[in-house]
């Protein structure tokens, strides 16, 4: 069976179920008490070795059985959960995840995870896994040794049973073992049936028949039947089934059964009716079974709703969804000149279908940020530990959408930004004590939406920004002029701090120190088209605020033209358009301002800026101006008209034209003109 069709979903399924795994582990060290957080943990790590075994990853499996079994322990009550299980937990996720980057990265997915392994044998032995390699080979003369299964029977199958008996029948439970690499487990299943119903009668499997013959199972499960043969015969014919690795037969005690039974009952809370409690009872147990046919079901219905779609083929799909809009944008230009009412009306029909054409590509692309912010809760309590800090990282509106690409960049410098709230941000215990705090430090990650731009948070209620101590910093370093810093605002100083080198920490550590991360932070961030802003209260926190727009590839501009040429300014960085009289520009510090609403505005005009060639002079008092803003700055451009909005199609400028000042791109119009989009944030800074 040729596997590599099926290797870019098992890498994506193996992700998710390991990203649920580290987040479900996380809620479990909160509420350690819970066994439905293990349940579902279990089910992650069930599918991800019922996957890895079917796919021919052996070690992956093999990792993945063991954590299964320390799950199920805990969830049974064999062991009771601590954090030094959660550790050695946590350190065999990690192993799965470097085992599946290295499958996803054409590797072969193996590595050695005997000392992680040993450490889970002897915790699901009940000892501490602290002296693993001491204790070794005893751990896995442990896994060795056969584990039985044993099923619960309902007071049907009980009377079944018991008849059986009185003809002259024994009962069997019999526990059957595939081998790891067994790719066809049902049909193993079908064949081990057929010979037990020639021998005698199934009662009952666990997991279930349909369950067995969707391979809705790990590698074991367990049948009782009713015949009259002798457990060695049993088992050697179902040892004469290929890929059957072991098979346990033992006699069952009805006595056993029903007493275990009988004590079932008589454990129901007394107040409530028997019979009702026993039922809801059994039910919940049947649903609480990680195989469970219903869950089954429910992916089953889940999967059919939706498909995974290469991201390479959406942008395919986006770039002819480009050209469209630049073929609509001329049939707009021509309906205009020709002034044709039936070509005016498909034209608008064209357009509104176009526009509901572009929301659905562009939602199709859009991602949650919690794919990146899924990843924090585990560092943070890492990092904590390392740096001896309590912190409480709250996640808000991780529902929030943004375009894949940016998605995709927008981690790195999330990550920088975390690492600094924590180590720079969030006092120790012991200082937090003395200043009044709790000793938990809570740092706040929050994303939403605003216009077309999402928003993205990082507020700690640590020790603040000290503007002094900034300043010093960067005097000492040559970043800013005594003079410059005499007459800079607190956000101005504290964005000195996304210089490159520029760092306060006392002293270097593994987490920060050397002046490297937030200069990357702010570069990325404005590659992207975004900004970042810094407030902070001395002893009373910071909060670092990300601007990022919605999407890179279409955006809404306000066109204009200077002499011959047309220049597109985006309407996120507009806040208004003016006409000013020549004779309102002033000079002040050698640059040209106006007064924009009690503001001093500098006035920046686009044709020297662009060196745009003159072909005639404008005789006119007045000057069209565009005012712009990024963060708290302001800046009016001059242009000779307004042409209006429209929505256009970013296009890059290719590898020739990489370092042009203040243009981010180019874009097509209607009538074939190419219009230079301009980068508002690089001309006022």
């Amino acid at each position: 069976m040729d596997m590599n069709q099926y290797l870019e979903v098992f890498i994506e399924e193996s992700k998710e179920h390991l990203q649920a795994c580290n987040e479900q582990l996380l809620e479990l060290e909160k509420n350690p008490e819970d066994i439905a957080i293990v349940n579902e943990i279990f089910r992650s790590a069930h599918t991800l070795k019922g996957m890895s075994a079917t796919m021919g990853y052996e070690d992956l499996a093999k990792l993945t059985h063991q954590m299964e079994n320390v799950l199920d322990a805990i969830r049974n009550g064999k062991i009771k959960f601590n954090p030094e299980i959660l550790d050695v937990v946590f350190l065999a996720v990690d192993d799965l995840e470097a085992m599946v980057q290295s499958i996803a990265d054409g590797g072969d997915g193996k590595r050695d995870v005997s000392n992680v392994v040993a450490k889970l044998l002897l915790i699901e032995n009940g000892e501490s896994p602290a002296n693993a390699e001491a204790k070794k080979e005893v751990a896995v003369a442990i896994a060795e040794k056969p584990q039985a299964a044993k099923s619960e029977y309902d007071e049907f199958e009980l009377t079944v049973l018991q008849q059986s008996r009185d003809q002259g029948f024994e009962t069997y439970e019999i526990t059957v073992a595939l081998r790891d690499d067994c790719l066809l487990k049902a049909a193993r299943v079908f064949m081990i049936f057929e010979i037990l119903e020639k021998i005698g009668e199934v009662i009952k499997a666990n997991p279930s028949v349909d369950q067995l013959e969707e391979e809705n199972f790990d590698q074991e499960f367990t049948i009782t039947i009713v015949s009259k043969e002798s457990n060695h015969d049993i088992q050697k014919k179902i040892m004469k089934v290929s890929e059957v690795d072991r098979v346990d037969v033992n006699i069952i005690s009805l006595e056993n059964l029903r007493q275990y039974e009988e004590q079932e009952v008589t454990d129901v809370t007394p107040e409530k009716n028997n019979h009702v409690e026993i039922e809801n009872t059994s039910n919940e147990d049947q649903e609480s079974k990680p195989e469970d046919k219903k869950a089954a079901n429910t992916t089953k219905h889940s999967s059919s709703k939706t498909i995974r779609v290469n991201i390479e083929r959406l942008d395919i799909l986006l770039n002819l969804f480009e050209e469209l809009v630049i073929d609509r944008g001329r049939l707009e230009q021509i309906s205009r000149d020709l002034n044709n009412q039936e070509l005016h009306e498909t034209v608008e029909r064209m357009s509104r279908t176009t526009g509901d054409l572009q929301n659905i590509i562009l939602n199709m692309r859009m991602v949650p940020v919690e794919t990146v912010f899924n990843r924090f809760p585990r560092m943070v309590r890492q990092l904590a530990r390392d740096l001896n800090k309590k912190i409480d990282l709250e996640i808000i509106g991780a529902e929030t959408e943004l375009d894949r690409t940016v998605i995709d960049e927008i981690g790195d410098p999330l990550v920088h930004l975390i690492r600094n709230a924590l180590d720079h941000g969030v006092e120790t215990p012991e200082e937090r004590k003395a200043n009044g705090k709790s000793e938990v430090g809570t740092v706040v990650l929050k994303a939403y939406h605003s216009g077309n731009h999402v928003f993205i948070e990082i507020e700690d209620d640590g020790a603040g920004i000290s503007r002094d101590k900034v300043l010093s910093k960067a005097l000492s370093k040559g970043i800013v002029t005594e003079q410059a810093a005499a007459s800079m605002t607190d956000s101005q100083v504290y964005e000195l701090i996304l210089a490159s080198g520029f760092s306060t920490a006392d002293k270097i550590s593994a987490v920060s120190g050397r002046g490297v991360g937030l200069d990357v932070v702010k570069s990325t961030i404005e590659s992207l088209g975004g900004s970042i802003s810094i407030e902070s209260k001395l002893g009373q926190g910071s909060v670092f605020s990300i601007q990022l727009p919605l999407t890179l590839s279409i955006i809404s501009v306000m066109l204009t033209e200077i002499q011959q040429e047309k220049f597109a300014i985006p309407l996120s960085s507009i806040i208004e358009t003016a006409i000013v009289k020549k004779t309102d520009i002033l000079n002040a510090h050698n640059q040209q301002v106006i007064d924009f609403r009690g503001k001093v505005v500098p006035v920046l005009f686009l044709n020297e800026i662009f060196e745009v060639p003159v072909f005639e002079e404008l005789e006119d008092e007045f000057y069209s101006v565009v005012i712009v803003r990024k963060g708290d700055k302001m800046a009016g451009l001059v242009v000779d008209s307004f042409i209006g909005q429209q929505e256009v199609v970013l296009k890059s400028l290719g590898n020739y034209l990489t370092n042009v000042f203040a243009i981010s791109g180019a874009t097509i119009l209607g009538d074939g003109q190419v219009a230079l989009i301009v980068d508002c944030n690089a001309l006022i800074k």
